[in-house]
Parts: C-alpha cells; sequence; structure tokens
C-alpha cells in the first residue's frame, strides 16, 4: 500500500557519526510508542479520527451522495458543477479522484484509529471508552471501504476484498485481505466496541448501542438474518432510543445539531459552524443555495404518497426542465448538516427483513413501525412471502433516501439496478455483475504496491 497515502514519514538527516546523536529521535516525527501516553492523549487523537471521517471524500459528501446516485435514487441534472459526472454515467475511469479520495481518507482514518488501539492504555473506563470508540470506527471505515471497493460478500466471501491493517508499520506493502477476512475483522472489532464502551455522549459519538445497530448492519451484509436480528433486536429492546415520527419529523431535518435525547439517531458524523467543509458539504451538492447538482429520481418521488411526510421535504421544481429538489440538508451556511450514518429506523427495517424467513408476523411489525410513523393515513402493510420482502425493500428506499444506502442494498441482493429516464440512456440498465459497479483500486495504489490487485475491468 502506499503509505504515504495514511502513514506518517520520517526525515531523517545524518549529519554526525556520534553515538549521543545516532540515538536521538528525529526532530520532526514522534513515534508512535511516545505519542500516546495518557487519556488526554487518548481522547485527543479520538477527536482527530472523528474529524476525518467528515473528510470530502468519506461522510463529509462522497458516501452519501455515491450510495444513491449510482443507484436509482439521484441523478445529476444536466445543469451541474461536473461533480459526480462519471458516477451518473456508469463510465468510471482508473485515476477517478473521488475513489482515490475515499481511499487515502478511509485508511487515514483507520491508522488513527490504529494508533489508539496500539496504546497500552486501557486500565480506565475513560481508556476503555476510547477504545471502543476506536473499534468502532475502524469497523465501519472498513465497512464503507469493502463495500465500494469488493464484491458484495454474498457473491463469494473468497474474493478479494481490502488490505487489512492493524498495526503501525511504514513498509508494508500488503496484498488484498478475501472479503471474509475484512468482515472477521469489522465483526471482531464491533464486539469489542459493544464490550468496552459504558458511555453515551451524544449522536456524534459511537456508543455501545450504536456500534451493536452497526452490527446488525454488518450481518445484514453478510446474509446472517439470525445474528442480524437478534443484533437489531438488542438495540430496538435495550438502547434507549425512540423512533421518529411524522409530529417531530421536520424539525429533526431541520436541526443541524448533534442530539443527546436518543431520538432516532445512534451514529452521525457532526459538522459545525467551524469544523466545516463548506462550498463541499452534502449540503451543498443537494440545496438549490449550492450547487444543487442531485435531484431526486422521479419515480422515487412519485412512490411517496400525499400524505407521506417524507414527501414534504422533496419540491417540484425546474432545473434544465422538471424536476424535484431534495430539502433533507438545508443547513448550507454557519452550522452545517450532520451527516446521519446509523438511524433507529435502518435498525429496525435490518429487524423487518431478519424476521421475515422465521416470524412474518414481526417482519410486519417491524416494517409498520416505521411505515405508519411516516404516513399517519397509511394503515399498515399485510402481504407475506416474497411480496412483504418487496414491500420492506421498496421503504428501506423511501426512509433511507439521499442518505447512502440504496446501492449497498442492491449490491447485496446481487440485483440488477434499473434507473429511470432521468438518467443518461446508456446507464439506465445496471446488471449484476458488472464491473463498474466496484470502484477502481486507485492507479497510485497499483504503482505503488506490486502485491496489490486491481479490480477487473480497470
Amino acid at each position: 500500500m502506499k503509505m504515504k497515502y495514511y502513514l506518517i514519514g520520517c526525515l531523517f538527516f545524518l549529519v554526525s557519526c556520534s553515538k549521543d546523536f545516532l540515538e536521538k529521535k528525529p526532530y520532526n516525527a514522534l513515534p508512535v510508542e511516545d505519542a500516546l501516553k495518557t487519556e488526554a492523549d487518548m481522547l485527543v487523537a479520538l477527536r482527530g479520527a472523528y474529524a476525518s471521517l467528515r473528510n470530502v471524500d468519506l461522510y463529509g459528501r462522497t458516501i452519501p451522495v455515491l450510495g444513491d446516485l449510482m443507484a436509482d435514487v439521484t441523478y445529476q441534472s444536466a445543469s451541474n458543477s461536473n461533480r459526480y459526472t462519471f458516477y451518473n454515467q456508469y463510465g468510471i475511469p482508473v485515476v477517478d479522484g473521488n475513489a482515490l479520495g475515499m481511499w487515502t481518507a478511509g485508511y487515514q482514518t483507520i491508522l488513527r484509529a490504529n494508533n489508539i488501539l496500539s496504546t497500552s492504555i486501557d486500565g480506565t473506563a475513560n481508556a476503555r471508552q476510547y477504545k471502543g470508540e476506536a473499534h468502532a470506527i475502524r469497523a465501519l471505515v472498513y465497512f464503507e471501504l469493502v463495500r465500494f471497493f469488493a464484491k458484495p460478500f454474498t457473491d463469494n466471501p473468497t474474493n478479494n476484498g481490502i488490505p487489512v491493517i492493524t498495526t503501525f508499520d511504514i513498509t508494508v506493502k500488503p496484498k488484498r485481505n478475501t472479503i471474509a477476512e475484512v468482515y472477521a475483522l469489522i465483526l471482531d472489532d464491533l464486539t469489542k466496541a459493544y464490550n468496552l464502551m459504558t458511555q453515551t455522549t451524544n449522536s456524534s459519538q459511537f456508543s455501545k448501542y450504536a456500534a451493536k445497530a452497526l452490527e446488525a448492519k454488518v450481518h445484514l451484509f453478510k446474509g446472517d438474518m439470525t445474528n442480524a436480528r437478534t443484533a437489531a433486536l438488542d438495540v430496538i429492546n435495550n438502547g434507549g432510543y425512540t423512533l421518529l415520527g411524522s409530529s417531530n419529523y421536520l424539525s429533526y431535518w431541520q436541526n443541524p445539531a448533534p442530539l443527546t435525547n436518543k431520538l432516532e439517531t445512534l451514529f452521525e458524523v457532526s459538522s459545525d459552524g467551524i469544523a466545516n467543509l463548506g462550498f463541499d458539504a452534502l449540503g451543498y451538492i443537494y440545496s438549490q443555495g449550492g450547487y444543487g447538482d442531485m435531484i431526486c429520481a422521479s419515480d422515487l418521488y412519485t412512490a411517496y404518497s400525499a400524505t407521506d411526510v417524507r414527501r414534504s421535504l422533496l419540491t417540484p421544481g425546474t432545473r434544465s426542465g422538471p424536476a424535484v429538489f431534495v430539502n433533507k440538508y438545508n443547513n448550507i451556511v454557519t452550522d452545517r448538516d450532520d451527516t446521519k450514518v446509523l438511524r433507529l429506523s435502518d435498525v429496525y427495517l435490518i429487524a423487518a427483513e431478519a424476521s421475515l424467513s422465521s416470524n412474518e408476523t414481526d417482519a410486519r411489525s417491524y416494517l409498520n413501525a416505521v411505515a405508519t410513523r411516516r404516513d399517519p393515513s397509511f394503515s399498515g402493510f399485510t402481504s407475506t412471502g416474497t411480496t412483504l420482502l418487496e414491500d420492506i425493500l421498496t421503504e428501506r428506499r423511501k426512509e433511507l433516501a439521499f442518505e447512502g444506502h440504496r446501492f449497498h442494498d442492491l449490491n447485496r441482493l446481487k440485483r440488477t439496478i434499473n434507473r429511470s429516464n432521468d438518467y443518461p440512456a446508456a446507464a439506465r440498465t445496471i446488471p449484476y455483475p458488472f464491473d463498474r459497479r466496484l470502484l477502481p483500486i486507485p492507479r497510485a495504489e497499483i504503482d505503488a504496491n506490486p502485491n496489490m490487485v486491481q479490480n477487473p475491468g480497470y
């Protein structure tokens, strides 16, 4: 791996041969063993790991944007700022800057988590909490990277995944681990996170039930419905979180600040009036007061009933023709909107899908807990079997729209992506498998590491 992307290099100028000089530490580098000596050091490092999640090619913008644009949720307006054009067209080049940025920022964040986990400080509640959060952050980033740069676990777990790196080593040139090995690390991290964490601060920091919600999602993507259900129900029954309803739906999305009341959000990546991406923030790519490039797919808009509160965040208008504008992220100045990563509604929908094969009554109950809260006039689903599965997947598309989930759902299910006439004619039917449903391993990475293997088709 091209370590300059995510490891701190040391520069040595040997100007003397004396033993005293050679034993001095480099003036411009801090060895790992000296970096984190106290709880306060760990906390500073942890804040840095959280801050790195805000990178423009992680949760700052690219991860949630691609998760919808590469599916059937959003499309790029003909009038645009030329951001993510290749993804709208499914013509992603091997030198794509967003793929490089995601890879680079992802492994930088993993390094920061590794540094926290490498310290020997672990005898206090705070130290255990910080390490638990670092395990969760590392698991989250690996989960995102393996879903973008490798085929789904449900395809073949022995396929090439991504490199697993858990230590600080500037000389390593790793090969790609299998998908199964990456998922094993993710689940091990989440088990440790759940067991180590005892504190819940606010929605911008991981808690044990946020880690458990992520675990439920990981099991779902493995196709392990038994463990997905168990983890999801742990969150639902024991986490103390409450579902968002129709009466507080708009105020929830209008609020740019992290929450302490355990309403809906288990984890989000925070931005505020000082720490934000400015014009590169997620809201700017949606808001017509910003770039406004990303538009709601017309068939998704019509899927919401007139009484569905989620439709109130969508506004029909005109931009190079008829368009439906997304108003889920309104705060594009001063305090920016946070990026929602884990929500309780998602956990309920995971529980619904995971219950389907064993208990359809439960599956409908968890599904309707979300659907009837969004549309007070809807009495609930009564479907069974494959129709019930389709209802769950449709509700996932509607509930999690503009948050970056749909593309990964269609991949784990190995389904064709059928896009509406809003999209370029040559990119409306994306079969599975298809090479461009994987991001390319960055060319710079391939050039620097002889052990790295490129994804097919690039």
